[in-house]
């Protein structure tokens, strides 16, 4: 680890500095009402047979691949075929995506739309449209029992964990700042930020949510936070959310390119969704 400036830690920095109004770019869920589910929504355009959808692999009751079979399963599964059939597509095919790589892969056109636990943030209002939010969750972090820590003062002079590539990392700075935990400034930085100091604090990110989990195993990290529908995948009898310390309330949404011909109709599937019921029937049936 080396000396950092603050030219050096611009990225982090400025994503830090962006968050605050993001926060405001978060989206509830639109609750059931009198709209109808039969709304009529324009057939995909001609030759667009497959609807593409990006989803998550290892996160169980959202978006779960078995391997073994090569099917996926979870939520985000089932809210990706429903929308498919009322957009009038024939089906539907699946490309793995993790927090890291699924920004590129919607922007580069590998997939039409991501329905990969996105959460809806001002900071990407820029690339891409949101569905109405189909979920509501929050960030978390996740302790070892065996720590002994019960609160976040416990964590001073501790290091956090978080996933490459997610939202955690600068909603985390942020909370910590606006609880005076930190002055927020960076002390120490590797070349990709994925080792950070701070005044009373250590941020580590890893490649993967498994990764992250084994760092907390280990001992490597103290505390790992991430979205509590991810940590339930994690969670062991040795394990605990830590209590009173919620990092920020998110809402997921299927996002879409931006003013792209499949964003409104996308908006409007899904808000009939929520409408109807069935967004809460299948929330119901993986819960």
């Amino acid at each position: 680890m080396e000396m950092i400036s603050r030219r050096r830690f611009v990225s982090l920095a400025a994503l830090v500095a962006a968050i605050p109004a993001g926060l405001a770019g978060c989206t509830p869920r639109a609750t059931s009402g009198a709209g109808s589910g039969s709304a009529a929504v324009a057939a995909p355009a001609a030759g667009a047979d497959t609807l593409r959808v990006g989803v998550r692999a290892d996160v169980v009751g959202f978006g779960y691949l078995n391997e073994r079979t090569g099917k996926f399963y979870g939520l985000e599964i089932d809210i990706a075929n429903e929308l498919a059939e009322r957009l009038g597509y024939r089906d539907v095919a699946f490309t793995t995506v993790t927090p890291d790589d699924r920004k590129e892969i919607l922007l580069d056109g590998q997939v039409d739309a991501l329905v990969a636990c996105y959460s809806i943030a001002e900071s990407r209002l820029k690339n891409f449209d949101f569905s109405p939010a189909y979920y509501d969750d929050a960030v978390i972090a996740v302790v070892e029992n065996s720590s002994l820590i019960a609160s976040v003062e416990d964590l001073v002079g501790r290091t956090f964990g978080t996933m490459a590539g997610s939202n955690a990392a600068p909603l985390l700075s942020v909370k910590l700042y606006e609880e005076g935990f930190t002055s927020g400034e960076p002390l120490q930085a590797n070349e990709d930020n994925s080792d950070v100091t701070f005044d009373t604090w250590r941020l580590r990110q890893y490649a993967s949510y498994q990764e992250l989990s084994d760092a907390l195993e280990v001992g490597e990290v103290d505390a790992m936070v991430l979205d509590g529908a991810i940590a339930h995948t994690y969670m062991n009898d040795e394990r605990s959310i830590l209590e009173g310390f919620t990092v920020e309330e998110v809402s997921y949404g299927v996002a879409t390119i931006k003013d792209s011909e499949l964003s409104a109709r996308v908006a409007e599937a899904v808000q009939a969704m929520l409408d109807d019921g069935t967004i809460d029937a299948l929330v119901d049936k993986w819960n």
